[in-house]
């Protein structure tokens, strides 16, 4: 069976964010695309725009010294514009760790990416990460 092209397109998101080319990644979202970041860090909030997007990712890159990556464990479509990851994130900061599973639940419109709600796995565990 061959996978649904919104999956197809979350997927190749996920490959571009891992290689750091957020300029061909930046080509797969909306102009006025929003990524929803959850808990009491300096990086949550919701990031609304593509710049701010943008900006959102290359902070975490430089956070992590290019070293996060989102491994991803599944790809869900409902066949209407939307499709949820499950992923663990990856990465190390300052000499510390951070192994955790998450999800985001993507909004599809005209074929590309409009809408990124992210969740976690634990929220005390993203907010001490990150901060």
């Amino acid at each position: 069976m061959a996978e649904h092209p919104d999956c197809a397109l979350v997927r190749r998101g996920y490959e571009l964010f891992n290689k750091g080319d957020m300029e061909t990644l930046a080509t797969m979202m909306t102009r006025d695309c929003a990524h929803h970041v959850p808990g009491s860090n300096p990086l949550s909030g919701h990031h609304k725009g593509i710049d701010n997007v943008m900006a959102l990712y290359r902070r975490m890159g430089e956070m992590t010294q290019g070293n996060m990556r989102g491994e991803l464990e599944g790809l869900f479509a409902d066949g209407r514009g939307h499709v949820m990851s499950v992923h663990r994130n990856v990465a190390e900061r300052d000499g510390r760790g951070y192994n955790q599973r998450g999800g985001i639940f993507f909004t599809i419109v005209g074929g590309k990416i409009s809408d990124l709600d992210e969740c976690v796995e634990d929220i005390d565990l993203e907010d001490e990460f990150w901060s």
